[in-house]
């Protein structure tokens, strides 16, 4: 996926003025997103699933070719991890809490 340069000049002050809330829109609305779902249970069971799918917890050692797989799938879990700490902190530790219990 390639991205879109928000800015054709970047000597203009505008337009690099104007990339620069365009940006910071994009990071609130997917940070708001990730809280909204993080405010229900169901929304925190399906992240702490994940990041136990994509191997967060655990090592990436395999034999192989495996270990490039599961570095793969480890940094997708870790980019969901970045997104909870950023957007929820404190709802990463009522996840574990609530999946200690089960």
């Amino acid at each position: 996926m390639t991205e879109k340069a928000f800015v054709k000049n970047a000597a203009d002050p505008e337009q690099v003025m104007a990339a620069k809330q365009k940006v910071e829109s994009a990071n609130d609305k997917r940070l708001n997103d990730v809280r909204e779902v993080l405010n229900t249970v169901r929304g925190r069971r399906f992240f702490w699933r994940y990041l136990g799918v994509c191997g967060v917890f655990k090592t990436s050692l395999a034999n192989d070719h495996q270990i490039f797989y599961n570095e793969g799938m480890r940094n997708v879990g870790l980019n969901l991890l970045a997104d909870v700490n950023e957007a929820c902190p404190e709802a990463y530790l009522l996840m574990m809490k609530e999946n200690q219990e089960e």
